[in-house]
């Protein structure tokens, strides 16, 4: 007989170890360049985002060698893996302070910087004595990165930096020869001034100064972004020593980096305030021109935080860029952020020499494609109207000329700007009226309704048919936005004001539906007042609602002052560009991946302490409690039935309402949409007697 066995599948079963091990086994390999591509496919799978963190031991093993690539490649991986092993960490202490003591001063420099990033407590004691040797290397490159360095110890332990004089050697750094140190140290004491207390370890004075003048031009651009950001920080003196500095900063005006350009404005824009010569003032307003413009011709990216500078430094001095709007033109490839903050600052640019011109650009961008952009832009040429009186004729022609296009959201926006110019200039362009009107019937959205109700009851008595074009909306009452129904319910009362005997009918269906059947408390309001204020005093009413309303103009500064001063202040920074204060979006303090974490954690913990069940327990418990059967207010005390009731109810609102305007014998009008219909009829007829009566 044959022998059968029962064998179990190998499904689970598996030749392959894992890709660690496999690392595992080349980092301890006997052969260099083995070692050196395992560290690498290490690195490689740390960038990515896999674990390689259990191969710590075997990859610091690989420290003590002479090639400068393996070490910056382990120096890589022990900053990244140091807070998940901080025991481990130590055995690298010897290596470190050894590699401080090299011939080699990026090796040297490579080992302080290191030991500086990794925030491990128990590395700091042995951090101390090899900084300090670093911070009065001979080679400068070694200071630079010690600087940075003595920053980072003081964001960890402040007490150890300040007591073992690292913060006093710092400060005499910025005496230094080499003027990347002087940046470094610059870069690292304000970061200290900034974490401190007192706010008084980075003072700049007179020999400070000089040293940072001179420095300003050999930097590399970050060293002149540190040194502009602190001068910006100093308030001269006098007049003259502004002079002074702004002379030396104004040559990286030329500097190719955007932010090194924008520092350097800022610097000036901060000192113009100190500066008493007026032809100083003119010299510097001259120059800041070219560097601004060229900004312009940087990525999309770089152009629109640029613009948000630009838009800043407008509102401070207007005649920057006076004769500089064509820069501002959009081009067909510009981003629509670009184009929406370069519409924005041709608006500030406007002025009678370039109206012209730059109406002839509205008019192109309001035949493009994108709908947000076309408003915006017939928005600007409204905006043009009210701000320039001269060429109010002009964008009125341009307006009209859109609106024959037939665009609805052309002809919408249009309409919504002329409501603009008609109250900027009352009584001087009536005669497009009739153009306005014959497209009431394409309007769709609630802004564009009320303004051409708006121009329909504001000159009622130069438009025929007001009362035709009024009566078309009342049907749809109900069903319009409270904006347009705000706006009919005033248009019409104008139009009785000023058509008594041929609109008495319209004003009281109008005030009727207001009054009774609209659910808006804002709309019932102000029905109930015109009515009040037309049964009573004519006279009065007229006064009210026919009143000259205030010149509307152009906002040239959309920022208050103190608020402006502040950004200008941030110039080049985040704050410039959400022109928002920094304590608005940052916290009293850095608030870093670590604490999000930990607090995340947190807020785990917590709802896992109480499930959602106990929770809406808890909850129900709660309701119930809130309940009390002895409480007699919430039985009713009488066998009135409940419409009944809530009828005496409304009737006493009315009532309170009346007695605030001052009496109640008007009980019996005002009350009359609130009552059955069967007396609807007769209290209709008086009231139309009582308004006709009045005129």
């Amino acid at each position: 007989m044959n022998d059968f066995r029962v064998t179990k599948p190998k499904f689970f079963a598996t030749t392959k170890k894992g890709e660690n091990y496999e690392l595992r086994a080349d980092l301890n390999s006997e052969y260099r360049d083995r070692r050196k591509d395992a560290i690498k496919k290490v690195i490689a799978n740390m960038t990515v985002g896999k674990d390689v963190s259990g191969l710590f031991p075997e990859v610091l093993k690989n420290m003590q060698t002479e090639d400068l690539e393996q070490k910056k490649l382990v120096y890589l991986y022990l900053m990244n893996y140091a807070k998940t092993q901080p025991e481990l960490v130590i055995l690298a202490v010897n290596t470190f302070v050894k590699d401080t003591d090299d011939i080699n001063p990026l090796i040297r420099a490579l080992a302080i910087r290191t030991m500086g990033c990794i925030r491990v407590e128990k590395i700091i004691d042995y951090l101390c004595e090899p900084l300090r040797k670093c911070l009065k290397d001979d080679n400068p490159y070694v200071r630079k990165t010690a600087a940075i360095c003595v920053a980072k110890l003081y964001d960890l332990n402040p007490e150890l930096a300040t007591e073992n004089g690292f913060v006093a050697v710092l400060q005499d750094m910025v005496s230094d020869a080499n003027p990347m140190v002087v940046a470094n140290a610059v870069t690292a004491l304000a970061e200290i001034n900034e974490a401190s207390t007192t706010k008084d370890i980075f003072v700049i004075n007179t020999p400070t100064l000089t040293k940072l003048l001179v420095a300003l031009n050999e930097c590399t651009e970050w060293g002149r972004i540190a040194i502009l950001t602190a001068l910006a920080d100093y308030r001269p003196s006098d007049s003259k020593e502004a002079e002074h500095i702004v002379e030396r900063v104004i040559p990286q005006f030329q500097h190719v980096n955007g932010s090194v350009v924008l520092s350097a404005i800022k610097v000036v824009m901060i000192y113009m305030r100190i500066i008493k010569t007026d032809e100083m003032l003119r010299q510097l307003v001259r120059k800041m021109a070219p560097p601004l413009v060229t900004l312009l011709a940087s990525a999309p990216e770089v152009q629109y935080v640029a613009l948000r500078n630009i838009n800043l430094i407008l509102q401070k001095r207007s005649d920057i860029l006076q004769n500089e709007i064509r820069v501002f033109f959009c081009k067909y490839n510009d981003p629509p952020y670009v184009k929406l903050e370069k519409l924005e600052i041709m608006i500030k640019l406007a002025n009678d020499k370039n109206v012209d011109q730059l109406l002839s650009e509205l008019k192109e961008y309001a035949s493009e494609v994108d709908v947000d952009f076309v408003r915006k832009s017939v928005r600007a040429i409204g905006q043009c109207a009210i701000k320039i009186d001269e060429a109010s004729e002009r964008c009125i022609n341009v307006l009209l000329d859109l609106i024959n296009t037939k665009v609805n959201y052309v002809v919408q926006e249009a309409i919504i700007v002329i409501k603009d110019i008609f109250r900027k200039y009352p009584n001087n362009y009536e005669g497009i009226i009739p153009t306005l009107c014959q497209n009431l019937e394409v309007l769709d959205e609630p802004e564009a309704k009320a303004s051409l109700i708006w121009i329909i009851g504001e000159y009622a008595e130069r438009i025929e048919n007001a009362d035709e074009l009024l009566v078309t909306f009342l049907d749809t009452f109900r069903d319009e936005n409270s904006q347009v129904q705000l706006q009919l319910v005033t248009a019409t009362v104008k139009l009785f004001l000023k058509k008594p005997q041929a609109t008495q009918n319209i004003v009281w269906r109008l005030l009727q539906i207001a009054t009774s059947e609209c659910d808006n408390p804002d709309i019932r309001d102000r029905a109930y007042v015109y009515w009040r204020l037309l049964s009573t005093d004519p006279q009065a009413a007229k006064a009210v609602v026919l009143s000259d309303r205030p010149v509307i103009s152009v906002q040239g500064n959309t920022l208050s002052g103190p608020l402006l001063e502040e950004l200008i202040n941030n110039i080049s920074t985040l704050a410039s560009v959400y022109h928002k204060p920094p304590e608005t979006f940052l916290g009293r303090g850095r608030f870093g991946a670590d604490a999000v974490q930990r607090r995340a954690i947190e807020e785990q913990e917590e709802a896992s302490r109480e499930s959602p069940i106990q929770a809406q327990v808890k909850t129900n418990i709660e309701n119930l409690l809130d309940l009390d059967f002895n409480d007699n207010s919430a039985t009713p005390t009488s066998n009135t039935p409940p419409s009944s009731s809530k009828s005496t109810n409304a009737t006493a609102n009315v009532d309170d309402l009346l007695d605030l305007f001052g009496g109640s014998n008007m009980n019996n009008d005002l009350s009359t949409p609130l009552q059955s219909s069967s007396s609807n009829n007769h209290q209709n007829n008086g009231l139309t007697n009582d308004l006709v009566s009045l005129f």
